[in-house]
Order: structure tokens, then sequence, then C-alpha cells
């Protein structure tokens, strides 16, 4: 059986995550389901960052041990993830025990290799970010990612011999131009970091305690990106009693992570596998930003924004598929996407509410009164608009399979709708309501609704990676499996069977209500 391993970065623990937040996660998800329904044996990771400064400070604030604080937000984290229909195969803490002695590992594995070097840094460093930075890397003064004031230090440090690997690098980007998704970032990879030359990086501090420490020298805390980064292998157990997993399924198929972070993902991490003489994942691709008013909402940003972008608030309302739908169909393959919740609702009733739900309600509808519910027999179809309906079946599956062997998932979706608009369509053009009055022309009716039942089920299996379950519902009352799924047959339903009712999916909204409803919830 093939073996498929995806990864979402792990996240800094929060209880305010935002839809901006999640989108990766569901991304993965999607992804995660669509290669389970090809019949892969899939891993799908993904977990969270624990240590640092701004933990440690921030439990202190509480009252409270770090485990203590960050216990809390886990299970709210793990709770969002289930509300959203996450199907992770493991969910890793950079706390966990195992992570912590593999972590240990890693770097003395790099540092008897003599990757890994004493030394002293002095540096920018902004305490919300975690992240060192250079005067010239400074946007006004200040940290590029979140705006907020750095502060110059001194102190002696481990550092990982990043310079080494420059031409390395340059090599597996020539040679693989498909490591790194979407182009743009191969292109700011390479202009930006590789062709200036690497500096070598710091990866221990002594002012932070709270993180893996230096087995053979305590007072040093390994830096973030080598206790995070390191997390794709110690979650599959490299380095542990047990590596079957880590031999079954690394190297991973992708990484899929946001564009801010793959300096992180395709320079430093390549390297780092590189230095343990282990394969390199076969991807990482970058994706674009959910923005919230122009702008986007980071770990460390205030939200500043009226948007209604809590998904706990969302989900209850609106259903867990609207919410990943929002999410997988308004980011494009690559860029940045918007969103507000005028455009959040507007999708609700023009994609979900108008083309999928009540598709589906006016052919169940037809298909009770015409038929009883019974899928019926389908004969010689000389209708011009069949002939069409099966051609843009056909050709947007086939479109599917292609868009998501390189994660587009928006053009996916866009895909698959566009398969529910042409049912529609159809049926304007066959009018089956007119058909059904002539007895004469009873087998063209059996034939419409078939082909409405077909084009709805393939459709649906389809969309069932993206937004499981109301696709689950439909294929369910259709009495589908999964058999169907790599099959190019238009006509996979058992003739003689009876269609179930679903009820109605997504129930048509008033868009100026919601928004009072939703600025009064928020």
């Amino acid at each position: 059986m093939e073996k498929f391993y995806i990864t979402t970065p792990i996240y800094y623990p929060s209880n305010k995550l935002t839809l901006g937040n999640c989108y990766t996660t569901v991304i993965c998800d999607a992804v995660a389901r669509f290669n389970r329904k090809q019949g892969k044996e899939v891993f799908f990771l993904t977990g969270t960052d624990e240590h640092g400064q701004k933990i440690s400070q921030a439990a202190a604030k509480q009252g409270k041990s770090e485990i203590e604080y960050l216990d809390e937000i886990i299970a709210d984290t793990k709770n969002l993830w289930e509300l959203l229909g996450i199907t992770y195969d493991k969910f890793i803490r950079t706390t966990d025990d195992y992570h912590v002695a593999a972590v240990q590992k890693i770097f003395k594995m790099l540092y008897d290799k003599g990757y890994i070097y004493k030394g002293h840094y002095k540096g920018l460093y902004c305490t919300p970010c975690e992240a060192f930075w250079t005067e010239s890397q400074l946007v006004n003064g200040k940290c590029p990612d979140c705006g907020r004031e750095v502060s110059a230090g001194e102190e002696e440090a481990y550092f990982f011999k990043l310079s080494a690997f420059t031409d390395k690098l340059s090599k597996l980007y020539k040679d693989n131009p498909e490591f790194l998704q979407p182009q743009t970032r191969v292109n700011e990879m390479v202009n930006n970091f590789l062709k200036p030359g690497l500096d070598d990086l710091c990866v221990t501090r002594t002012s932070v305690k709270w993180g893996v420490p230096v087995d053979f020298d305590p007072k040093h805390t390994i830096y973030v990106w080598i206790d995070a980064l390191s997390n794709y292998l110690t979650a599959i157990g490299y380095l542990s009693d047990n590596e079957e997993n880590f031999k079954k399924y690394w190297p991973a198929n992708v990484h899929i992570i946001g564009k801010e972070i793959v300096r992180f993902h395709a320079i430093i991490w390549p390297a780092i596998l590189m230095a343990l003489d282990l394969p390199l994942p076969k991807k990482v691709f970058g994706h674009g930003w959910m923005l919230f008013g122009g702008d986007k909402l980071s770990k460390s940003k205030t939200v500043g924004t009226v948007e209604c972008i809590d998904p706990r608030i969302l989900v209850p309302e609106y259903s867990a598929d609207a919410v990943r739908y929002i999410l997988l169909r308004e980011i494009p393959f690559g860029s940045d996407g918007n969103y507000t919740t005028e455009i959040f609702l507007s999708r609700f009733n023009s994609d979900l509410s108008n083309n999928y739900g009540n598709l589906i309600s006016r052919t169940f509808s037809m298909l009770k009164k015409y038929f009883g519910s019974i899928v019926p027999e389908v004969k010689e179809d000389n209708l011009e608009a069949s002939g069409t309906l099966k051609q843009v079946v056909a050709s947007e599956r086939a479109n599917v399979f292609k868009y998501m062997e390189n994660f587009d998932v928006s053009k996916s979706l866009i895909s698959i709708f566009n398969i529910f608009s042409q049912a529609n369509k159809y049926i304007e053009q066959t009018e089956p309501w007119a058909v059904s009055k002539d007895p004469a022309r009873e087998q063209e009716l059996k034939n419409i609704m078939r082909n409405l039942l077909e084009a709805i089920r393939v459709g649906s299996e389809l969309l069932e990676a993206f937004l499981p379950s109301c696709s689950g519902k439909v294929l369910e009352a259709l009495g589908c499996n999964a058999q169907h799924f790599g099959s190019d047959d238009f006509y996979g339903l058992e003739e003689g069977s009876e269609v179930k009712p679903v009820g109605i999916l997504f129930p048509r909204l008033d868009i100026t209500a919601e928004l009072d409803k939703l600025s009064k919830l928020n």
C-alpha cells in the first residue's frame, strides 16, 4: 500500500486561534482525506511548539507552571480540531518526553559531526516571535513580523554551520525544482538567502530556560528551530526504541506551511537533514495567508478587526463544512485570500445553499414524486444536454485529481462546484416537470433523473474530502460506498435502490440579519 506522510507546522499554543490560524490544518486535513480515499496509508501529523521565553512569561503571569498553562490550551486546541473535523493521526507536543530525548540526540549527532560549534551571539531579539534579526532585516527599527520592539543582546551560544550548505541547497533547487512550491517561494529563497550566502545559525540560548537542555552542556537550551523542526522525525519514532513508522513514512510527502516560515522549512530544515544524512521531504508547500481587512493576523498581533473570525462562533452557527469551505475556497493556490464575514455569508448562500443544497433538494424531491425515491434504470440517451453533463463531470473530475497532486484545494473545489452548476443547468435544459406529463416519455424522464443522481454522486464523492459532513450525508442517502472514487464509470448507483431523504443541508441566510447577529456574538 502506498504511504503518504503529510504535516502541518507545529503551532504556538494559543487559545485565541482564529480562522487564519486554522487554515493550514484544514488544508492538510483535506489533502489527507483525499489521499485516504485513494487507498493510501496516510499519516497526518500536527501538534504544538511549547518551548520558549514567551511561554514562561505567560505561565508566570497566571501563577501556573508552564505545563499547567500549556495543558489547558492544548486541550482547547484539540477540541477546536475536533469541531472542524480534523482527522490527524498524531498530535505531537514538543514537551513530550520522547521528543525531548530525540532532540538531544539529534543535537549531539550534529555536534559530533562538526556541524555545531560554540561561540558568542550578538543580535536583536523579538520575544513575542522568538526570533533573532539582523539590523538590515528590521522594519522601522522593529521586528519585521509583528512590528514590536527588539532588544540587543550578547550571550554564549552554539551555532549550526548553515553556511556550509549554501552550495548544496542551491544545487537542490536547481536539480529539484518541484521541492518547493509555488515558484514564487523558490525565487525568494534563492535571491534573498542563497545568492547572498548563508550565515551560521544560532541554535541555543543561555538566557532562556524553558526548553530542551543540551544534555552535555545543560546551561544551554536548544533554540526553537532545531527543537521544533525535528518534530517531523521524532513524531514517527526517529532515534526511538521503535523506528517502524520512521522507516515506513520518511521522507515526508509534503510539509504544508504558511509562507512566513518557508525559510525555516526550505533552507534550515533541509540543511539539518543533509547534516544528519537523511533524505529530504519530497515537497515543501508554502501557502498564502488569509487576510482580514487587508492584513494578516499573526500569533503576536492583536485582533483589531470587527469581522467574526472565531471558528468557535462560526461552526455552531453555520456548520464545520461551511467554515471549511470558506477557508479552502477563498485562498488561491500559493496566493493570499481575503476574508470578510459578508464574503463568508455570501459564499454560504451562493455555493452551499443555492448550488449544492438546492440541487440535492430539487433532485431528491423530483425523484420521490416521479419514481418513489427509487434509482431508475437508464437506457439509450440521445439528449444533447446529457452528453454535455457527462462531459463536464468527467472533465472536472479529472481536474480535481490533477489539482490535488499540487495541493490546489481552491481550484479543486471550483471544479467540484462546476459539476453541481452543470447539473442545475441540466435541470433547466431538460425540464423534467414537463417531461413527466407525457407517459410516452417515461424512459427519458428516468434517464434525466438517473443522470442527475450520478452527477450528484460523483461531485459528492469528490467533495467528501473537503466538506465531509454534508457530502457524507448525501452519499449515505444515495447508498454509495468508496469503491467508485477511483472509477471513471459515470453510472455507479444501484438501479432499484432507494434514495433516502437528507433534509435541508444549508438553509438560505438573510445576510443582513446574520451580520447583525454575529456582531453581537463576536
